[in-house]
């Protein structure tokens, strides 16, 4: 199996893949797609093994990390490569995969691509559940019904993110870096600005932001689905975090609309050319956080009023997210 180590709060999987998450805003439900926004620094990550005695016993049969979040809290997933050499991801929200919206297994699909490449994927905001675009990730407490998981399977039994890492076939790409430079060189780290229950979490679905899920350009035949790494991210309250590690939890990011009104950057990226993975027809159905709210009779929980971007204030960009 591929190591998985923690390193400047970013998963590590492998020789060549690292993940991290990225704090952001939360964009507005209110059934417009915004572009992309920024990332506004990465969450703290901790290993489970060194909280042995304090966190959950589950927690300790599955090990892994866990980072916190608040209610109704954003991230994005921030994924770094390189581009000798390419991976096979699959992503799981409680269980759910969020590509295709099928329950959780370890096994790479071919009729229906459930799984990102990275390089080229840079980032993932969010469920696959349009043509276009994706709906955010929201964190919300398990056991009332709002995540992806529940919404899915009607049980909310683990949260958090699932992360599994596939090498390429031994012969197929280079191991070491070549001493020449690639037409289509893409280092998918994104920049970063600069300027209820037991306190788990699982992610929900949000607002809707423009994003592609490319399609495998190399072919499942690629990867070596018997050399793999995983993790299992757990997802935490500021309540449950600071039992856990005695530590407060770090200040919410600023709202889309006051973001906005500063003149902050919004990002487009172009990408037209790389195509994309069908929407999932599970995940297009999954009802979101603003749409849980009214289902269940509760007053507006959130500032849902809808954010006039102005187009100087929306960067394009070719493949690294920048402030």
């Amino acid at each position: 199996m591929l190591k998985v180590r923690v390193r400047n709060n970013s998963i590590h999987i492998g020789k060549h893949f690292s993940v991290n998450f990225q704090r952001t805003l939360r964009i507005p439900d209110d059934g417009n797609t915004y572009p992309l926004p920024p990332g506004l620094g990465r969450f703290p990550i901790f290993k489970v093994d060194d909280y042995k005695n304090k966190v959950p016993a589950s927690w300790r049969e599955h090990g892994g990390v866990f980072i916190p979040m608040y209610q109704r809290e954003a991230l994005w997933l921030s994924f770094s490569g390189v581009y000798w050499r390419p991976n096979a991801v699959k992503i799981g929200v409680g269980k759910i995969n969020a590509v295709s919206g099928k329950e959780w297994d370890q096994q790479l699909r071919k009729e229906e691509q459930d799984y990102i490449v990275c390089p080229d994927q840079p980032w993932l905001d969010g469920i696959n559940a349009g043509d276009g675009y994706i709906r955010q990730f929201v964190a919300m407490p398990l056991g009332m019904g709002y995540t992806v998981e529940g919404r899915v399977t009607g049980r909310e039994e683990f949260g958090g993110i699932q992360i599994i890492v596939y090498d390429p076939k031994p012969g197929i790409f280079p191991d070491e870096q070549p001493d020449y430079r690639m037409d289509h060189l893409m280092l998918c780290e994104s920049a970063v600005m600069s300027p209820s229950c037991c306190g788990e979490m699982g992610l929900a679905a949000g607002g809707k932001l423009k994003q592609s899920v490319y399609p495998d350009e190399y072919g499942i035949e690629t990867w070596d689905q018997a050399n793999y790494g995983r993790v299992y991210v757990h997802i935490v309250n500021s309540m449950m975090f600071r039992d856990i590690t005695g530590l407060e939890r770090p200040p919410t990011p600023i709202s889309a609309k006051t973001y906005t009104e500063w003149g902050l950057p919004w990002f487009d990226l172009l990408d037209e050319g790389k195509g994309d993975v069908a929407a999932s027809d599970i995940l297009s159905k999954v009802k979101s956080v603003k749409e849980m709210d009214k289902e269940k009779g509760f007053a507006p929980q959130q500032d849902d009023t809808s954010v006039e971007i102005p187009e100087n204030q929306v960067k394009k960009i070719s493949w690294i997210r920048k402030v």
